[in-house]
């Protein structure tokens, strides 16, 4: 039997580092989180406010199993390797499974992959350490807040208006798109009017008059000055300057989702999945490898390593004229630099060379990953842009024009990033005589309102206002959508009736606590818990003091919305009908309740999902006694297949039992394997 356990999140990766480590490891996979904080206690917290905010953990749903199969394996073997994700989310893992399977202190060391290939595996071993309890009580702390503000606030949101939750981080980003749709509302459009020159071979835009700016508000101010115009024009100024052109640095978490929605119309959760996908490792024909570094990251560091080799790269295939140096913009403040940026794995892996192992999706983002980080470290492109100033009875016109010199890192990246030439003529010989244009234009415009947020901007503006991490902005924009808080026109978020009402709720009671201020300073406190320079009972304490006392008002004096009426009358009393919620959802009930307990009988529509592969009925969408809904076979009790997942159609090839979809990831609903 192998003498050290390795003990990671993901099956699959367990499988790829198994590869790597040789007969003295066996690799095993806890399957994410193990323990989460029970929902007993104070309103059912799971925390003990009173005690220094004691958290009580319980095993997460269907793993006391996994619980004690794992301590069995750590009781099997000399010494325990806890290599779960290299994050303060990973490292929280890594403190529970210690805690949770009784390892001793001096039976582990906390290893960290930063990539999934075999020399830096190995390597990792080499640089091994203790938790960090630092970076455990941080996290510790988020999930404590979250809890406290995600139930509190949820609760009250279903007692007293239509929003099914609410929450530190998606309440602040749901207001930015309230916000931003009422800044849309109350915009009043303003009239203006330009006034361009047309000649041969370009344009040129009227912009000053007597060398100051100029506002044309009307049509009537439009036609003054084109009385004064003639169609001969003095060249009254050239100007070319050579200008570099930089490629932007490697990707984070948060400019990669950006890309990916803007690029690859790919949503952020989806990214991040496929991402995890590439991290974690792809089998390629003689070796099973990660293709990418840690995508959870907010620094935009590259290794010294990757640069050298980079350089090598761009020199042999490119030209020495190419090789350029790594555009590492300055570290920002609120920025943790454990990790690289998001970057292949080996710059020799082009796109093309393993584009046959991977899917469509997988090769879409590894490309973009790819050149963007070969990118980063080439050349600048240089233009030469030109800027013209005519001359019109001491009105100035400019035209603009930008020729390509040199194509330095667009050689690989003008796929991703346009760069077209804007020729302008020889001019020159026009300074003394001037020149005429064959027509002078007026165009009306309107003033536009601000954009809404597309779930690229959105991401951009929370990353700009420090709201939140870079591992949670998908899932608090998939909350806002799946709460159905926002809908989507034309990609665009606009906030719901539900969504404004939960908004203005919030706000009316707790303005000091869901706002960006606050939200970015809770960020700011929880980093410096990992960093040992605050405390972490006493973050909590002083938030929960100025929380609860809300709270307790809130629950008093919000005024609880009405249920909402169907137009319907009571068929026995008269009354109308409303809708009103239940454990199990929604219902259509009298509302002259309880005087009247008339319920309307809604006939139940059966979604059909895939045929059952054990026998010949059809796996339907069914819900459990507590609400929850699943998958199961339309002849239970007789067949007894079910799975909470959704069934993709497909077969295990291994089993044949049903394929689920389980949070973006398609594996078994019976085995451990994954597609």
């Amino acid at each position: 039997m192998a003498k050290n356990l390795v003990i990671v999140e993901s099956p699959s990766k367990s499988r790829t580092i198994e590869k790597y480590l040789g007969k003295d490891f066996k690799v095993v996979s806890s399957k994410g989180h193990i323990r989460d904080l029970a929902t007993t206690g104070k309103y059912g917290l799971g925390v003990d406010i009173d005690n220094d905010f004691k958290p009580n953990y319980i095993a997460v749903e269907g793993k006391k199993k996994l619980i004690t199969d794992l301590k069995k394996e750590v009781q099997n073997h000399d010494k325990i390797f806890l290599a779960t994700d290299p994050d303060r989310e990973g490292e929280a893992i890594s403190w529970h499974l210690k805690d949770a399977l009784d390892i001793k202190e001096n039976d582990y060391e906390r290893v960290l992959f930063h990539e999934i290939t075999k020399d830096k595996v190995i390597e990792a071993f080499n640089h091994t350490r203790k938790i960090d309890d630092d970076l455990v009580h941080s996290q510790e702390a988020r999930r404590i807040l979250d809890r406290i503000i995600g139930f509190r606030l949820s609760k009250l949101m279903q007692s007293k208006t239509g929003g099914k939750s609410a929450g530190r981080v998606q309440s602040v980003a749901l207001k930015l798109v309230v916000d931003r749709e009422r800044e849309i509302e109350a915009f009043v459009p303003e009239e203006y009017w330009t006034i361009t020159a047309i000649f041969d071979e370009f344009e040129a835009k009227l912009f000053n008059y007597d060398h100051k700016d100029i506002e044309i508000h009307s049509e009537q101010e439009a036609d003054n000055v084109l009385s004064k115009l003639d169609k001969h024009f003095m060249i009254d100024s050239i100007e070319t300057k050579q200008k570099a052109k930089k490629a932007k640095p490697p990707y984070i978490t948060s400019t990669l989702q950006q890309d990916a929605v803007n690029k690859l119309n790919m949503p952020s959760k989806k990214t991040m999945s496929v991402a995890q996908k590439l991290y974690e490792g792809v089998d390629l024909e003689n070796e099973t490898v990660g293709l990418i570094t840690y995508m959870r990251t907010d620094s935009v560091r590259l290794s010294d390593e990757f640069i050298a080799s980079g350089y090598k790269f761009i020199e042999q295939e490119y030209g020495k004229e190419y090789v350029g140096y790594a555009k590492i913009s300055k570290k920002k403040e609120n920025v943790q630099d454990a990790h690289e940026a998001i970057r292949p794995t080996s710059i020799l892996r082009t796109p093309e060379k393993v584009k046959k192992y991977l899917s469509t999706d997988e090769y879409k983002l590894y490309s973009m990953i790819y050149y963007r980080a070969l990118a980063s470290i080439m050349a600048d492109a240089k233009v030469n842009a030109t800027i013209v100033i005519l001359d019109n009875n001491n009105y100035q016109f400019k035209a603009t024009g930008q020729v390509l010199i040199f194509d330095g890192y667009l050689k690989v990246y003008k796929d991703y990033e346009s760069s077209e030439d804007k020729i302008l003529p020889q001019l020159e010989k026009y300074k003394d005589g001037g020149i005429d244009s064959k027509d002078i234009t007026k165009e009306q415009h309107f003033t536009q309102p601000p954009a809404r947020y597309t779930e690229a901007k959105l991401i951009k503006e929370m990353e700009d206002l420090g709201i939140g991490r870079p591992s949670t902005y998908a899932k608090t924009i998939d909350t806002i959508k799946e709460r159905e808080y926002v809908t989507i026109e034309d990609k665009k978020f606009r906030p719901t009736e539900i969504g404004f009402e939960t908004t203005d709720k919030l706000q009316e009671f707790f303005s000091n606590i869901i706002n960006v201020e606050y939200t970015a300073k809770m960020e700011k406190d929880l980093d410096d818990i990992s960093d040992a320079n605050q405390d972490e009972i006493e973050l909590l304490r002083n938030f929960y003091d100025e929380f609860e006392p809300l709270i307790q008002q809130a629950f008093k004096n919000m005024e609880k919305k009405g249920p909402e009426e169907t137009g319907e009358t009571c068929p026995e009393c008269g009354s109308p009908l409303v809708v009103r919620k239940g454990k199990f959802g929604e219902f259509v009930a009298c509302g002259n309740y309880p005087e009247c307990k008339y319920i309307k009988k809604e006939k139940q529509e059966v979604k059909e999902i895939c045929k059952c592969p054990k026998c010949s009925g059809t796996i339907i969408e069914r819900k459990s006694k507590t609400g929850k809904i699943f998958y199961g076979c339309n002849n239970f009790p007789k067949c007894k297949v079910a799975t909470w997942d959704l069934p993709t159609g497909e077969l295990c090839p291994e089993c044949k039992s049903l394929m689920v979809d389980n949070k973006g990831t398609i594996k078994c609903s019976s085995c451990n394997y994954e597609k």
